[in-house]
């Protein structure tokens, strides 16, 4: 049962975590009028329903769990970044009720990690030509969509973000362990490195390293 609740915004509020080996442990000030929590969780900036949210994909937690164990504790798996959607519920008949709070603060928005993506680049010889092959090498610990990724070209000197020099697209995914791309043709002169296409974005999930 899910009931709206103007006045159960504040019973779960400052939620925190912190990540210990392969579990994050989870704390939250618990107002003394909450017997137990249901807990939703789905990935970061998905949209969520409430009214098509089923029973099997929330976890009841009750107060004496919390008490016992100090915090509520998950294992992590991969990488990412999930949201923690913490509702209060009220006892109806010794059933709980979820209450569904106005404001965002039994929200919270937990980082597991950034998957590492290493590169670097093999040059062709050619001795007589301005010109020479090269195949970049990736390393990645998880699969990568190929809009995520892009390489920047830039004649003389390294280019130092996505829009110094020209830009390429990565024309399909990424798999997870090594990965050489086909080999292109640049001139000797030329520099080439990899960027995100929006580090903002993307720089919450992986971690790009130049071997």
């Amino acid at each position: 049962m899910i009931r709206m609740d103007e006045t159960s915004d504040l019973l779960i509020k400052d939620i925190t975590y912190r990540l210990q080996g392969n579990e994050c442990i989870m704390n939250w000030h618990w107002a003394d009028s909450v017997p137990c929590v249901y807990i939703y969780k789905s990935p970061f900036g998905e949209p969520v329903d409430l009214a098509e949210i089923t029973e099997k994909q929330l976890k009841l937690y009750t107060r004496e769990e919390y008490k016992a164990k100090k915090g509520y504790f998950e294992v992590v798996e991969g990488f990412g970044k999930n949201t923690y959607r913490i509702f209060p519920c009220a006892l109806d008949n010794g059933k709980p009720v979820m209450l569904i709070p106005e404001g965002d603060q039994h929200i919270a928005h937990v980082n597991s990690g950034r998957a590492k993506i290493y590169y670097s680049f093999k040059r062709g010889r050619s001795w007589f030509s301005s010109y020479q092959s090269l195949q970049i090498r990736i390393f990645s610990e998880t699969p990568i969509p190929k809009e995520v990724l892009c390489y920047v070209k830039k004649e003389g000197s390294s280019p130092i973000n996505k829009d110094d020099g020209v830009q390429y697209s990565f024309l399909r995914d990424i798999e997870p362990g090594v990965t050489i791309m086909p080999e292109v043709e640049i001139k000797k002169k030329d520099f080439i490195r990899l960027f995100f296409t929006d580090g903002k974005k993307y720089g919450e999930f992986y971690e790009l390293i130049p071997e």
